[in-house]
């Protein structure tokens, strides 16, 4: 199954669709997520659903030479290998070896890979870097990951950059050295960074955490950009560079409005990187996400981007370690069940998920089918089943 990528869609999707993912290769456990009793999917319904996910990318999603999308680079292979290894696929089923020969190929001599002449070096090799590590259980690609993981630190603006923390482009990372930083491209690499075990100790990590600190809608000691009080309302925003970037758009006081996205893939960085829950960064985020917690669409931009926000929604949720949510009424949601509902809904026949709010690259059923398959892997049932294959 072929699927075509409109160019200029592209170009603009990435920046959506490397922030994924777990993208991070953290279990559920090793996010701080317990179950409670009565809580979570129907295993029966949660199982069927993950099979047809997982059977559409096989049987339908996969190309010959082991690719998913190829015209839209190695990324999308890297997303959807990693989610089906998420759901317990062996790295000798044909699909996972043939997935990881294809990603392969794309190891560059500079350690980082990726596409040749890619835009998004910092997206596809963070993404390689979780892929390979959860297929990693033998150490087959020690060396490869030690060497992406060098890559990715490189491109990260640091002092090698020469700037200092006073400096807002500090910390952050973009699609490449001397690309402008953004919050995605910063989030997905301190999920990979996680993937393998980094921890709030890593000086990459905390260097990220002043950057990402930045581009939250909320004026503190970590925070004195110029958007940090114009719209104070402790959600997130994808950048402050280059005069300041929200998809959702600006507000008439010239801020930038916040999004479910963003302020999602926000808070679980600084989860990551050590924030304690009384901060009170995390808890203008926590604020933000009660006040607009919602499954129908990704808050502030409706169904554009709905299937990364159901990924990102995920992996916060388990990192934040419980197994409600309440929001700013009072309500308590059991969000395991609700995003289970949320994504069986939306299940085609086939098996695959696809946004006909066709931006982001959210047109693509194999991205689509992946990010939903990722975001179930953080929702599995009280006795863990789940695993189809």
């Amino acid at each position: 199954m072929k699927v075509r990528v409109n160019p200029f869609a592209k170009l603009l999707g990435f920046l959506w669709v490397f922030s994924v993912l777990a993208l991070g290769g953290v279990t559920l456990a090793q996010d701080g997520h317990s179950n409670s009793p009565g809580t979570g999917p129907d295993p029966q319904i949660y199982q069927a659903c993950v099979k047809k996910g997982i059977d559409f990318l096989i049987n339908r999603g996969q190309l010959p030479d082991g690719s998913f999308s190829p015209e839209a680079g190695v990324g999308i292979t890297g997303i959807a290998v990693f989610a089906l290894l998420q759901h317990g696929l062996p790295v000798d089923h044909p699909a996972i070896r043939s997935g990881l020969g294809y990603i392969e190929r794309y190891i560059q001599p500079d350690g980082g890979i990726y596409s040749p002449d890619s835009f998004y070096k910092n997206y596809e090799t963070c993404i390689a870097i979780m892929c390979l590590q959860a297929a990693n259980k033998d150490g087959r690609y020690q060396d490869v990951i030690a060497r992406a993981e060098r890559f990715a630190k490189d491109i990260q603006w640091d002092e090698s950059e020469d700037i200092s923390p006073s400096d807002y482009a500090y910390g952050g990372a973009g699609y490449g050295r001397h690309r402008r930083p953004d919050l995605s491209n910063t989030a997905f690499l301190i999920d990979a960074l996680k993937s393998l075990g980094r921890g709030p100790d890593d000086p990459a990590i905390q260097k990220a955490l002043i950057f990402v600190s930045r581009c939250q809608n909320l004026e503190t000691e970590h925070n004195t950009t110029p958007f940090a009080n114009k719209n104070p309302d402790g959600g997130f925003y994808y950048t402050w560079a280059a005069g300041g970037e929200s998809m959702a758009g600006k507000t008439p006081t010239g801020g930038l409005r916040s999004y479910g996205s963003m302020t999602y893939a926000g808070l679980k960085s600084m989860i990551y990187a050590g924030v304690k829950a009384d901060d009170p960064r995390v808890q203008a985020a926590k604020r933000w996400i009660a006040e607009h917690y919602d499954l129908e669409s990704n808050p502030g931009l409706g169904q554009q981007g709905l299937y990364y926000y159901y990924h990102t929604f995920a992996k916060t949720m388990s990192a934040l370690g419980e197994p409600y949510f309440v929001d700013a009424s009072g309500k308590r949601h059991d969000w395991r069940a609700e995003l289970v509902a949320a994504l069986v809904k939306r299940q085609r026949e086939d098996g695959s998920w696809i946004n006909m709010a066709d931006r982001w690259m959210e047109g693509d059923p194999n991205l689509v089918t992946a990010y939903a398959l990722l975001a179930l892997a953080y929702c599995r049932p009280e006795n863990g089943s789940g695993t189809s294959q």
